[in-house]
């Protein structure tokens, strides 16, 4: 039997999967690794962590299946988006990585806005956000400049573990697009960006497919892993586009909903010439020459797990969530908007906060609960809306992440985005996606679409209620007017935040 590995290099944890020919997940295992914010704002983790964790995990993984290395053809990457690591000449670590949900930027994002107005979009097809790689770049050469004089490149964070493994530099198009030096549609490093504010495109790695082999591993480093230096290595892909593989979104109009800690809301795209404005993101796939249309909400599973934690931390989600089915649609007039930690789509707002609005004294914790999921969803169909605006038509939408878990949820989406809901018989998320470059890379297949068709099935379909959906249509309208209603207010807040 041969097997290929898909690497999930996550945030808080690396987690490699063991995949046969059929899509069968035949093991798995985590390394967790730490995250640092050493002032308020920042987050950054230390590259070598996400190194020895992955190490770690590929030598567990293969011993605990038991299998030959000379079983693996090869393995691939899905990778935490847009976070910086410098690299000097000599390809040493210049400073710990600044993740994607550092926000210490923003004065590095109105410079970029200011200095390329609307050639921004056109060129990167996104707005300036804190969480891009760019505004980190601009930030470590003003703060930084000493750093940044030795800097001979700079990587995204599966990027440098896979040169740690194979000794080759490279960027796959699906994560470059992430750091706004891309030129999108034209899949070339912008030498407009680059050049507005000083950056050789020297500073940029080699672009690749996610699905072009890469090297092999060094010796060394097949020892520590437990696999042959001849296991192929593939580029890989950033974690949404991997997300999407595992998902099946491969053709027009196809569409996932993912509910983990962020919501997001992705649709495939072939129209390279489309442009949204910077509504919602605007992304290459892990397909060649295709790309996908994003939409975020900050905090979807967070809102839920702070709910939990602050009003019932006694209990786990299934008791938490144990009785929402008894509670009608629109949870007897309470409506919660879920801005806990600021927006993204359609609303790219650091000040804005969450509320929970319409509160009487009838009001129990199963009414609370189930307003926290009907906020959550009503936030990721504002995402889905402005990919319907751009003359989609969305029927039916893969649920994957924790909102596919729960049969109520599950069932309000099929309402609340008046959609089917699909839930796959087996979800293992981005680590599913890198397995299937890995498999397409390695020849199993003669495309990705056949790749998914052997790996992915749905297990159960969610259809809407019309009577469901007409009641949801009203109350998403007043969702959407709330922030509107609050804005000025948490702007006036913020004052008072410590």
């Amino acid at each position: 039997m041969k097997y290929v590995i898909g690497v999930d290099l996550g945030t808080s944890a690396v987690k490699t999967v063991l995949v046969d020919p059929q899509g069968k997940v035949a093991f798995e295992h985590s390394e967790a690794y730490p995250l640092s914010r050493p002032k308020p704002n920042w987050s950054e983790q230390n590259p070598e962590d996400w190194v020895q964790g992955t190490l770690t995990s590929l030598r567990r993984l293969i011993e605990i299946s038991g299998i030959e290395p000379s079983q693996v053809d090869g393995l691939s990457f899905s990778g935490q988006m847009h976070g910086l690591v410098l690299v000097d000449a000599q390809g040493q670590v210049l400073r710990p990585a600044i993740l994607w949900n550092d926000t210490r930027t923003t004065a590095q994002c109105r410079k970029i806005e200011q200095t390329l107005g609307t050639k921004l979009i056109e060129i990167a097809r996104n707005r300036a956000l804190e969480g891009f790689t760019l505004p980190k770049i601009l930030w470590v050469q003003e703060n930084e400049p000493e750093i940044f004089a030795q800097a001979e490149l700079f990587l995204l964070p599966k990027d440098y573990v896979r040169y740690r493994l194979t000794g080759e530099y490279g960027m796959d198009y699906s994560d470059a697009a992430g750091t706004l030096l891309l030129d999108v549609g034209a899949k070339v490093w912008s030498p407009e960006i680059a050049g507005a504010f000083g950056l050789p495109l020297s500073i940029c790695p080699k672009l690749v497919e996610s699905f072009d082999q890469t090297g092999t591993l060094l010796p060394e480093i097949a020892g520590q892993s437990g696999l042959l230096v001849s296991t192929k290595v593939f580029a890989g892909g950033a974690d949404n586009a991997c997300g999407a593989l595992g998902a099946g979104i491969l053709g027009e109009g196809r569409t996932m909903c993912s509910i983990g800690t962020s919501g997001v809301v992705l649709s495939y795209e072939s129209n390279k010439e489309l442009n949204l404005e910077g509504k919602v993101h605007f992304f290459n796939h892990g397909e060649k020459d295709a790309y996908y249309i994003m939409g975020v909400t900050l905090a979807a599973g967070h809102s839920l797990t702070w709910f939990k934690e602050t009003f019932a931390a006694e209990k786990n989600f299934d008791e938490l969530l144990q009785g929402i089915g008894a509670i009608p649609a629109g949870s007897g007039g309470l409506l919660f908007t879920p801005y806990i930690s600021g927006e993204r789509t359609p609303h790219p707002d650091a000040n804005i906060r969450g509320s929970f609005i319409g509160m009487d004294s009838g009001h129990t914790l199963d009414h609370f609960t189930r307003s926290v999921l009907e906020g959550i969803t009503f936030s990721l169909r504002e995402s889905i809306e402005i990919v319907r605006d751009s003359g989609k038509e969305i029927t039916e939408i893969v649920a994957i992440g924790g909102g596919a878990k729960n049969e109520t949820w599950l069932q309000m989406q099929a309402d609340i985005f008046g959609a089917s809901i699909v839930r796959l018989a087996s979800e293992q998320g981005p680590a599913m996606g890198a397995a299937m470059l890995a498999a397409y890379g390695s020849g199993w297949f003669a495309s990705l679409g056949e790749c998914a068709e052997a790996f992915i099935h749905s297990a159960d379909v969610y259809r809407p209620d019309p009577e469901q959906v007409e009641l949801y249509n009203g109350l998403f309208s007043l969702y959407q007017e709330v922030y509107g209603q609050t804005r000025e207010l948490n702007d006036k807040l913020a004052a008072y935040r410590k």
